[in-house]
């Protein structure tokens, strides 16, 4: 059995190009569900698959950021214990994105923007390659280059980073 899914050339293309990978968080890296305490706290439920996948791209030499409309500490501790960038209390995503481009010194078609719903639409549009987890609202899936077949929170970001590395161990002639 494949260790992966049948991936297009333009897919693997894109991919292959990928310095950046920002991910909106819930909805994405969590299930899209919000939880509360009995003191009003969030709480917020990571997929451990989604984070190995994040620690080897960074390892890989790919920039991980959390991007991100909502305020929480679960998002800000999530992205430390993974070495990502947080951004949290994002109002302008596409904004924030542009500017780790521009820190980093690369181009639009070397950042990736994984996102579920509508506020994801113009970072993903403006992205190299717009990835979209299979429970995102019809906008994000839009503009989508490639969807997951996991959903959000469920191993969609573990997904897209099996993508990005075995599109760089091709490029690098290295079978995946």
């Amino acid at each position: 059995m494949p260790s992966h899914p049948p991936y297009s050339d333009d897919l693997l293309a894109r991919a292959a190009r990928i310095r950046l990978a920002c991910f909106d968080v819930d909805g994405t890296l969590t299930d899209g569900r919000l939880y509360y305490d009995g003191e009003g706290r969030e709480l917020k439920a990571f997929h451990v698959q989604d984070g190995q996948g994040l620690v080897l791209l960074r390892k890989a030499g790919v920039a991980v950021a959390f991007v991100t409309a909502r305020r929480g500490a679960a998002a800000e501790r999530r992205a430390a214990e993974l070495g990502a960038e947080a951004h949290v209390g994002v109002q302008d995503k596409q904004a924030c994105v542009e500017e780790i481009r521009a820190r980093l010194g690369l181009s639009s078609d070397q950042v990736c923007f994984m996102g579920d719903d509508l506020p994801d639409r113009v970072p993903m549009q403006a992205a190299g390659l717009a990835v979209a987890p299979a429970n995102a609202h019809a906008s994000a899936l839009a503009v989508a280059h490639w969807c997951t077949a996991a959903r959000g929170g469920e191993g969609a970001a573990r997904e897209l980073c099996d993508l990005l590395l075995a599109a760089r161990r091709r490029d690098a002639g290295v079978p995946a």
